[in-house]
Parts: C-alpha cells; structure tokens; sequence
C-alpha cells in the first residue's frame, strides 16, 4: 500500500496537530465545552451522538448557517462543506460527490447511487433536486463508508437533512423574500400544539425565480426558470412515558426550466425549444419509539412516490441556424416509488452485554424500489421503455465495548440481500442477485475530559449493474459490486478557556472494482470495427486526504467558522472508453482543496456574517480533460431582529465571479464550426442579492 502523503499534505496536518496540541494542555479548566460550545448532534447516527464524540469525519450545517447565505437549496451552501462537490448539468444539483466518489447524471442506465440523500429518514439518494431549505433544522454530512448503517447507496457517505420539529410553543412564522433576477419566495411555518402530547409543524413555501440566463432567440429570460412549491407537516406525540411517535407527510413540486448551455459559452442561449427539469415527490414517514427497561426499540416506516422529467433541446438553438444544422429534443420521464421499513433494538442502561460494557444495536431493514422510464427521442422510431425494480433486505448489528476508562471499541457489520429486475421495450431483461456486505471497526481513545482520538477501517459497497446497450455481447452486459476499504485518523477537541472546537481527519481510501465506463473495439462483418461503451470493473483507485472543522468564540460577541478539506483522488489503473490510459490521473469531480470561512458578529439585536468558499481546479468528467477553475466565493448577510421580527439582507458570490458547474469536452455541437470537438460549459451562479423579512405570532 503506498501511503507517502504530498508535502504539503504533511505540512497542514503537522500544523494542525501543533495546534492541537497546545490547546489539549489547556483543557483542565472548570467549565465544560458544553456550558460555551453550542453542542451539534448528529440524527443519522444510530444513537444520535454530538458531533464531537462521533468516531468519523462529519460536517453539520444548522439553521443559522441557512439563512444567513439566503439559502433556497441545498447547492446554496454545499460548497461550505469540505471535500463535497455536486455536478449540474441539470436545473438543481442532483448528484453530490463526497472524497471525490459520486454519480455526475442519469440518463437510460438505471443507477446504484455512491452517495446517499436522506430527508426526514426517506431515502432520495439520486434525486437531489428536492433538496429545498425550508424550515430546515441542520443539514448533516457524514464522508466515509456507512455500511453498517446504510448499506449499498453510501460507499461514499451520506447526507442527511433534518427538518424542524413540532414542539409545544404556539406560533406562527410569516417570510417573504424578494431578490435579484425576479427572484420571491413567501413561506409560512405555523406551530400547533394539538393537546399537551400531541403537537403539529405545518409548513408551506412558494419560491419563483426567472434564472440566470436570457434565451435570445425566443427573446426571454425566464427560460431556465425556478418553480419551487414545498409543503410539510410533521406531528410529534407523546403517547406515554415511554412511547413517542413522529409522523410526516410531506410534498414537494420542483417545476423548473432548464436552458442552461449555450454554443458561444455564454449566459444567452438560442435554444428554440428550451427543456424542463421536473420533480414532484410526496412521502410519509414514522418514527416510532419505545424506551422499555430492557430494550430500546425504534421503528421507521417510510414510503416515497417521485415523478422525475427531465430533457433538453439538443442542438441548443433553432432550426435553420444553418445549412448545416440539426434539431432535435431528448426527454426522459421518470416515475419512482419506494417503501421501507426498519425496526431496531438497542440496549439500555440495564442491559448492556459482557459485564456491562458493551452498548448494542441489532436490526433489520427491507426496502422496495420501482421505477419506470419512458425515453421520447427525436432520432428514435418509437419512444423507449423500461422498468426497473429492486427488493433489498439487510440485516445489521453495532457494538460499542468499553475497555477501561480511556478506551471504547466499536464494531459494525451489515450483511445485504439485493434482488433486481430489469425488463425494456428492446427485449433486453436482467435479473441479478447481489449478496453484499460492509463494516466498520474503530477505536476510540479519550485524551481528556474535552478531547478524544479515534482509528477506524471500514468497508463500503456498491450494488452490481447491468448495461442496456443491445449490442453489447454477453459477457459484458452486467458488472459486479464495487467496494472500497478506508482507513481514518481522527482527532476531536474542545477548549473551554478558549471557547473552541476542533476536528481533524486523515483518510486513505482503497477502492476495488471501481464501476467506470468503459468501451470495448468489437469487428463487423465488413472487416471494421466499432467501438461500443459500457459501464464495468474496469478500474482501481486511491482517495486519499484530510478534513478539518474549527468554531472559535474569540469574543463575547463574534465567533469564527472554518473548514478546509485536501484531496488526492487519482486512478490506479482505468483505461476510458476511448482507449485512453488515465492511470495517475484526478478522479473526475475530486477537487484538490476545498475551504469556508465565516466571520459571525452577534450584539443584542443586530448580528451579521461574512463568509468565502475557495475550491481547486478539477476534472469535470473521465471522458475527457475539460476542467473548472480554481475559484473563490464572497458572500454577506446582516441584519436585525427582535422576538418577533426580523430583517435579513444577504447576497451570495457578491464579487459575481464566474465559474463552471458542469462541462463537456467529447464532442461538437455547433453547426457554424462544423462541429469541431470544442468545451461546452455550465455556469454557476452569479451575484444575487436579496431581502428577507420574517414575522412572528406568539411564543416559540
């Protein structure tokens, strides 16, 4: 294994735990880190653990972070996130990377997702678009394997973001914003108490926006327009001392335009007939909970139906643009609909194992997966057809040993079942079987009352899949499992005198079987040759890095935010579709460095944040070698609010620095160059600018 580290690597990881160590002589002061450290827990941990005593890289932005960027959308603050990258290509991002592993699009291929995106414990891992901020209470990132808790769609982590809970004050939140480009939103949150152990959260947004860009042709600029509509309700009840119960019903309505690529690399398109990103999701979800004496037993039932439309115009302008010129559309509309259930035991403070040591959890999990696609293509006979269906069926065990005083062993195993269908109107029909199975074993050592430093290895995996390209032979329709090793180094402190808090990781990633695509030169019977691509084992890669998080409370009324994550994710072996050798080349989607600073000033009722992201150059795409800029973002909010008012001015990217979100470098789409292979790039958001007023009744 080689493990040599670049130098500069070496350098920021040094500093950091010079850092550290000064500070960890300083931690036996009175006060605890709780008493001046707001404590962050983290929910999609199995026992939902603070931030800080969670043996693992994890990032969590709350509440406050949300608004303070204007934030509509998780895109609006992933580049926050250390080592977290999302690819466009679409009107909202959909596909998030975590250490460089993630899906960039889905078109006819059904897909394993890599990452996995849950929302209020639903499972959306592949459908970022829903992704709205409303009344969201945190948004949590843990990077790394979870199999033990997640299984198949989180090789590379998870996001998790977790709505507002009801509780028992009674009031009412009334928004509008108005901002840049013809950009409003109006919500309303409204807390209900409905008896003293039952209470209700009911929100409702609209957001609308006429986008970034102006078609010229069609002379508009609402093209690459935002329709948003989500609504929620969530209750919480009390049934007994030992009986909750958490119930959401929850819709959201993503209608957008999407218009966003033009000929001349500009912010003006001539599209003719300008495309749509679509998705409209309902899910319910419970939770339900009962603390007996012996056991602890959580039941989760969940059920999610999306419709999914996306397309485009794929010349990206109008007919007669030239002699040469061609016209066509591509339209892929989607349905999905998915039901799970979990039930889990844990252990108590009386039933603890192995002569009160260990803390356990055992579980199992089913899930049910249908999604049926209908393709509408210009230059295809007949509209194509496909349906693909998945039961999963895993089973799960964690235990936490404490060894003595300063050392705690934690063990996970997930052991999953995946049973898939695949049936198309070219007759093609798949059905395999994957017995899967991922863990974890870390170490946990307490170095002080406020410090610890933590080991961990663990194995993630990635469902097998199957190519529905008719023409390809047998034996490379259907490819296997990928799975990755990770070994991580940890340390989390807080320092009380100091009022900070720390967290360093250092990863090393192994990945095996690496799903790529690839192609393969295949004779006629003519005597040429044709090359066919696929999707297959066909690589081996190393991640490898660090992520660091710092909250400094320097004064009584202003605190400092930073986060940095290094990268290096290149390819061990892989040789691309078109015969190209990318051994020792970047992983697409795998910036070197990422890093967010925020300056927070709060004093009665005034309070303000400036904030800036930076993010290394990198490949967009393995099929080629276009690449993003380096770039850094600026971005402000200030304002003033009382208990029950409060008036918000924010803006994002305020030095409206232009970067790229998506590109592609493999073809040629202008008729005017006649077609000459060129890059075509996605832009990112300009400056935006907004005004956020908020009103409450009664007492929270």
């Amino acid at each position: 294994m080689n493990t040599r580290w670049p130098l500069a690597s070496k350098h920021r990881a040094r500093i950091a735990l010079i850092l550290l160590a000064a500070g960890l002589q300083t931690t036996d002061q009175s006060a605890t880190a709780a008493e001046i450290l707001p404590e962050i827990v983290v929910t999609a941990d199995f026992n939902q653990r603070s931030s800080m005593d969670l043996p693992g890289s994890v990032s969590v932005l709350t509440e406050e972070v949300i608004r303070s960027r204007g934030a509509q959308h998780l895109e609006d603050i992933v580049n926050a996130i250390p080592n977290v990258n999302f690819a466009a290509g679409t009107s909202r991002a959909r596909f998030f990377q975590i250490r460089g592993i993630g899906e960039r699009s889905q078109f006819v291929n059904p897909i394993n997702p890599s990452v996995g995106f849950m929302i209020d414990d639903v499972d959306f891992s592949g459908a970022g678009t829903l992704a709205t901020m409303v009344d969201v209470d945190q948004v949590e990132v843990l990077r790394g394997p979870q199999g033990t808790r997640y299984g198949a769609n989180a090789l590379a982590g998870l996001i998790n973001i977790k709505t507002n809970e009801p509780t028992q004050g009674t009031y009412a939140t009334l928004s509008a914003t108005t901002a840049t480009y013809d950009s409003r939103s109006y919500s309303l949150v409204a807390n209900v108490p409905l008896s003293d152990s039952l209470s209700s959260r009911w929100v409702l947004e609209t957001h609308e926006s006429d986008g970034y860009i102006r078609n010229d042709y069609l002379d508009r600029d609402d093209t690459n327009n935002r329709d948003e509509l989500t609504g929620r309700v969530r209750f919480a009840w009390q049934a007994s001392d030992t009986w909750t119960v958490d119930l959401t019903l929850a819709g959201i309505d993503v209608d957008n335009g999407y218009d966003a690529f033009s000929l001349d690399n500009t912010r003006r398109t001539l599209s003719d007939e300008p495309g749509f990103d679509r998705q409209n999701s309902n899910y319910v979800s419970l939770k339900s909970r009962w603390q007996l004496d012996r056991v602890d037993v959580t039941l989760l039932l969940n059920q999610s139906a999306s419709e999914m439309d996306y397309g485009y115009d794929e010349d990206w302008t109008y007919t007669g643009i030239h002699p040469f010129g061609y016209t066509s559309t591509d339209y892929y509309l989607r349905e999905r609909d998915t039901r799970s259930a979990e039930i889990r035991l844990g252990s108590t403070d009386s039933s603890r194992w192995f002569g009160d040591s260990t803390e356990w959890t055992i579980g199992i999990y089913l899930l049910t997966s249908a999604e049926d696609l209908q393709r509408v293509y210009t230059f295809q006979p007949a509209d194509f057809f496909s349906e693909y269906d998945f039961d999963t069926r895993a089973v799960f065990a964690q235990l936490d040993t404490r060894l003595n005083d300063r050392l705690m062993l934690g063990t996970g195993i997930r052991f999953e079942q995946r049973s898939t269908t695949y049936s198309d109107s070219e007759k093609l029909r798949f059905t395999p079987d994957d017995s899967l199975w991922g863990g974890v074993v870390s170490l946990e050592y307490t170095l002080s009352d406020q410090a610890l430093a933590y080991a961990s290895v663990s194995r993630g995996y990635k469902a097998g899949g199957f190519n529905t390209d008719g023409s390809l032979a047998a034996d490379l329709r259907e490819f296997d499992e990928e799975y990755m090793i990770e070994y991580e180094l940890g340390i989390k402190a807080a320092f009380p005198a100091r009022q900070l808090d720390l967290q360093l990781a250092l990863f090393y990633d192994q990945r095996h079987d690496q799903q790529v695509k690839s192609s393969v030169v295949r004779p006629r019977a003519d005597g040429s040759t044709e090359f066919i691509d696929f999707f297959g084992n066909a690589a081996e890669g190393t991640n490898r890095g660090l992520e660091i998080d710092i909250r400094w409370y320097f004064a009584e009324s202003w605190w400092l935010t930073a986060s940095a994550g290094y990268l290096d994710a290149t390819f061990d072996q892989y040789v691309n579709e078109f015969g190209e050798d990318l051994s020792g080349r970047d992983q697409a989607q795998a910036p070197g460095y990422m890093y967010n600073l925020a300056l927070n000033y709060a004093e009665g009722p005034w309070f303000a944040t400036v904030s800036t992201d930076g993010k290394d150059a990198f490949y967009f795409s393995d099929r080629h070698a276009v690449q993003s800029e380096s770039y850094s973002l600026l971005h402000l909010s200030a304002g003033y609010a009382t208990d029950n008012w409060e008036v918000r001015l924010w803006g994002r990217n305020l030095t409206d620095k232009d970067y790229y979100t998506r590109a592609f470098g493999s073809f040629g789409n202008d008729p005017r160059k006649l077609y000459v292979t060129e890059p075509y790039y996605q832009y990112g958001e300009p400056r935006v600018g907004g005004l956020t007023v908020s009103w409450t009744i009664g007492q929270k």
